[in-house]
């Protein structure tokens, strides 16, 4: 049973519930062999039926969390290693980007050229009249996915590279084959929940949390040359900002460790 079906059983409070037992078990604070509150308890936290309560626990069942035995209760089991947590470096932004790319797999969902929202293209600073390709595609590690990302590249850069270039290659790589040098970013960090289309692509239940990342990327001119919102399962991926001190001894401060710094990530 996949997670997106896990959300069938019960309704929205039975899956909140799920939701949050789930993180308690892969967070390792229920780690193996511990036992889960009783369905009273539970329901009495949570202020809700144990009908509700039963539902959560059977989703957590069918995925295979937790195991209901007689006499006993409800058994954390222990988690397989099935997929790997990929770890973006904030600070180190562009050689992650690669690095990333390169030890993950893609699936290319759609592919067009399109007028694009006016948002997006205030952000990229273009001409009503002037063309991206869109693209969505999904990235894996281990046949798992864990983002799902959304571009948008004016024509006249995309033009110079097809699908099969965007299935295979990090698009970083295409804009810098495409003649395009690029020289910064603005970068945004939030949260989200799954919608029916995302959720799928995922394999997570709609309504999920979800980590959102909207990025511009710019040339030397200043020109926008990829806007991507992407989005991640938070289980699968993390972001990581390595720190150091600066400052004299009356304002110390922290600041981000830029340069010699090690990486562990994949690229998105």
């Amino acid at each position: 049973m996949s997670e997106a079906q896990s959300s069938a059983v019960g309704g929205t409070k039975s899956h909140r519930i799920y939701l949050l037992l789930k993180d308690a078990i892969l967070s390792g604070r229920l780690p193996a062999g511990s036992k889960l509150p009783g369905e009273n308890k539970l329901a009495e936290q949570h202020g809700v039926s144990r009908v509700t309560v039963r539902r959560a626990m059977e989703a957590l069942q069918a995925t295979g969390m937790v195991e209901r035995k007689a006499g006993v209760g409800t058994v954390v089991l222990e988690q397989p290693l099935d997929a790997t947590v990929m770890t973006a470096s904030v600070s180190n932004l562009m050689p992650n980007m690669v690095k990333m790319s390169q030890a993950s797999q893609v699936r290319l969902l759609e592919f067009a050229y399109v007028l694009p929202p006016e948002m997006i293209r205030e952000r990229l600073g273009m001409a009503q009249s002037v063309k991206v390709q869109r693209s969505v595609r999904v990235r894996m590690v281990d046949d798992k996915p864990f983002s799902h990302l959304v571009t948008h590249v004016p024509e006249s850069i995309a033009l110079h590279y097809n699908e099969m270039d965007l299935a295979n290659t990090p698009l970083f790589v295409l804009l810098e084959r495409s003649g395009v040098k690029v020289d910064h970013a603005s970068q945004s960090i939030s949260a989200t929940l799954a919608s029916h289309e995302v959720a799928e692509a995922l394999d997570v239940a709609v309504g999920s949390p979800l980590i959102s990342l909207t990025r511009v990327v710019f040339d030397e001119q200043g020109r926008g040359v990829e806007h991507l919102d992407a989005l991640y399962r938070p289980d699968r991926y993390r972001f990581q900002i390595d720190l150091e001190r600066n400052g004299d001894d009356n304002s110390r401060y922290w600041e981000p460790k830029v340069s010699g710094m090690p990486t562990s990530g994949k690229d998105i």
